[in-house]
């Protein structure tokens, strides 16, 4: 979007942004089965039978939600993991997922206790997404060293992001960048000498 200046300026978000976001606040407050659709609603400014103009229950509020966030990890990783080389795209990838893990603790807390009350098709696109996300990672990782065994590379990154997820419980006690510093060096720490 454009200002009268030529400026260009974030766009505003769209109802259903509003809707995923105040919803995500809420599940990961209550979780998916205390939080009503009206509860979700009136989040927003609508009533519950306003919401279904928009989306047609609560299942389809939360299988949107994580295969939003599915969508976006994966398309930022496939960008980042595209960098030639690999020492600079795993700092990218780290950077990425970070600033996501600090700004959304909503969204990972609801993606790890609430995936599986999303609707099955859809499940198994979340599923797909996450996976090939995790593959952009093996790549660069198995780049930057080429002599780790797959598996091993594999199961590195999964605990990595048990790392870098655990930011809904561990990123109180320090300021946002204090934290993205000592994530960034545990995490390359970590996956460099795996």
């Amino acid at each position: 979007m454009t200002s009268p200046a030529g400026r260009t300026t974030p766009e505003a978000p769209t109802r259903r942004a509003e809707i995923l976001a105040a919803a995500a606040e809420l599940f990961a407050r209550r979780g998916f089965h205390g939080a009503s659709i009206g509860d979700v609603g009136r989040a927003v400014g609508l009533t519950g039978p306003a919401l279904y103009r928009h989306f047609s229950g609560k299942e389809a509020v939360l299988a949107e939600m994580l295969l939003d966030i599915s969508q976006r990890l994966h398309a930022e990783g496939l960008r980042r993991a595209a960098e030639p080389e690999p020492d600079r795209a795993l700092d990218a990838l780290l950077h990425w997922h970070i600033a996501f893990a600090l700004d959304n603790p909503a969204l990972i807390t609801v993606h790890e206790r609430e995936l599986d009350n999303v609707p099955e098709a859809q499940r198994h696109e979340i599923r797909r997404l996450q996976r090939a996300y995790v593959e952009e990672w093996v790549r660069v990782l198995r780049r930057l060293r080429p002599g780790l065994p797959e598996d091993r590379t594999r199961a590195a990154v999964h605990a990595c992001f048990g790392l870098l997820n655990s930011t809904p419980y561990s990123a109180a006690a320090l300021d946002r960048d204090s934290m993205a510093v000592l994530l960034h060096t545990m995490a390359r720490s970590a996956l460099t000498t795996a």
